[in-house]
């Protein structure tokens, strides 16, 4: 079995793979000072819920925009599952998709292994919105190229700043309000922080093809994607499994070499 780790910078996703199907994930925080040690522990209570041991993990790939975070993540797989990973980014690693950028070494490995995934099951060109701590846009071309992008603040990194920057501003749930003006605070909040990445995300891709005629598939993935659901008029398809297909992917490719 096949463990593919996707770290971010606000949750890392663990999620095994059986050769034919994702058998099952699982979620944590990120925490750069997490030892290997801890995240064994952790670890091995998950999969033996699932009647699973260490021993049925025979692969693993990792993605991890947390630098400090690596070196455990390496530790986990080498020291308790005797494994040497594939680490997405790492020199002599296939990607399966160009860079055409000024600098392709500073691109996140999430937005490449995310660009992956989403070429291997639609057809270019595309735009890739990831809502997670950062929302992003990412463009790929139908020829499999990255080709540049925008990084905007994600919606809960706005809402605590809201919360922690205004005294009285209390911290809210995300929610689509039922009504735009809002009649109190909450609700006021609610309209702001919802509606208001609508139109960023709308307004952002009606930039993006004024600038680029081309007739781009829009998907949109990551933790609150599917929030958007119904109220964007510019996302076409929602899939919240890009990144770990292309994680998978990726361990296809580089697994003999």
């Amino acid at each position: 079995m096949l463990l593919a780790i996707d770290s971010g910078n606000t949750n890392t996703l663990f999620a095994i793979h059986d050769g034919k199907t994702w058998v099952i994930e699982w979620r944590i925080a990120t925490d750069p000072t997490r030892t290997a040690d801890e995240y064994a522990v952790w670890f091995y209570q998950l999969l033996e819920m699932q009647s699973l041991t260490f021993s049925d993990i025979s692969d693993c790939v990792i993605s991890t925009v947390v630098p400090q975070g690596l070196f455990n993540f390496r530790n986990l797989a080498r020291r308790h599952l005797d494994i040497d990973p594939i680490i997405v980014g790492e020199s002599g690693v296939k990607i399966g998709i160009g860079v055409r950028t000024d600098n392709p070494g500073e691109v996140g490995a999430d937005r490449l292994v995310t660009s992956l995934g989403a070429v291997l099951r639609y057809r270019g060109p595309l735009i890739i919105i990831d809502s997670g701590t950062a929302t992003t846009f990412d463009i790929v071309s139908g020829d499999r190229n990255f080709e540049g992008g925008i990084i905007a603040p994600g919606i809960n990194l706005s809402m605590r700043a809201l919360h922690e920057a205004a005294a009285k501003l209390p911290r809210i749930a995300i929610r689509q309000p039922d009504r735009v003006i809002g009649k109190n605070t909450v609700e006021a909040m609610q309209s702001g922080v919802f509606w208001g990445y609508i139109g960023l995300i709308d307004g952002l891709v009606s930039r993006i093809l004024m600038e680029d005629d081309r007739e781009f598939t829009v998907i949109g993935t990551g933790g609150v994607a599917s929030l958007f659901e119904g109220a964007s008029r510019t996302i076409q398809i929602y899939d919240p499994n890009l990144a770990i297909n292309g994680l998978l992917e990726i361990w296809r490719l580089n697994r003999n070499t």
